[in-house]
């Protein structure tokens, strides 16, 4: 099995066989969460203009994201987990949720034009993720690190993949060397430093959770959607 570490937009532009795209802060931390709380479908979607014009089709729909990390008007949650966590499970329970964000939904719609199967990759994911792609044994994997806002490297990205890899003994792994990165790097101090309403202080102590699900997250594109599925195994 080969493992390769790739970042940003062009890293999921090139993810052949198993990709594994990974959103730390915050996307892929809420996707979990959500699914906890017994979503019963989830949709992604590339624009904000799609979810609101599914919202118009079906109100009973639960629209969350942002762009550039900001709450998009017209949605209901933006692109926090201590949001989600906060608010509880009976709003979620049974619904269906569409998902919007700027670098994790945009990487995975990107890699599902040309891997094989792609998954959605966190900290909070990251154990049961290797398991799975220990079970399915691929030929290639690629663990890409979306990054802020697809232009910028996400030292809890880039960890991440490394945490992954570790799993997969293919990388080593410092886990304090890895949070001193992070907790001091500027996208996590614009969370810490209270200086935004929008970027919870509490967002970063739930993204950086490990191993908290045991099931795995796979993006599937179907006719008229794409969507993501609950995995247990």
């Amino acid at each position: 099995m080969k493992i390769n570490f790739a970042s940003l937009l062009c890293g999921a532009q090139k993810a052949k066989g198993m990709a594994v795209i990974i959103d730390v802060f915050r996307a892929f931390t809420c996707t979990p969460l959500l699914f906890s709380f017994g979503v019963k479908k989830l949709i992604l979607v590339e624009t904000p203009e799609e979810a609101l014009w599914l919202k118009k089709q079906n109100e009973a729909l639960v629209l969350i994201g942002e762009v550039s990390g900001l709450p998009i008007e017209g949605f209901d949650f933006g692109n926090s987990p201590s949001q989600i966590l906060k608010s509880g499970s009976d709003i979620f329970k049974g619904k269906t949720v569409v998902q919007r964000t700027s670098s994790g939904v945009q990487g995975v719609i990107a890699a599902l034009s040309v891997a094989e199967e792609v998954l959605l990759g966190s900290y909070n994911l990251a154990k049961a993720t290797a398991r799975y792609i220990i079970a399915k044994q691929p030929k290639e994997v690629n663990l890409v690190a979306m990054g802020w806002d697809l232009k910028e490297i996400a030292p809890e990205d880039e960890w991440c993949a490394r945490y992954i890899a570790h799993h997969l003994a293919a990388a080593e792994y410092n886990h304090l060397q890895a949070l001193r990165e992070i907790i001091f790097h500027q996208t996590t101090q614009k969370f810490m430093q209270g200086h935004s309403f929008h970027f919870h202080p509490e967002d970063p102590i739930l993204c950086l959770q490990p191993d908290i699900y045991d099931f795995v997250l796979r993006a599937e594109r179907r006719p008229n959607e794409m969507v993501v599925k609950k995995i247990c195994f």
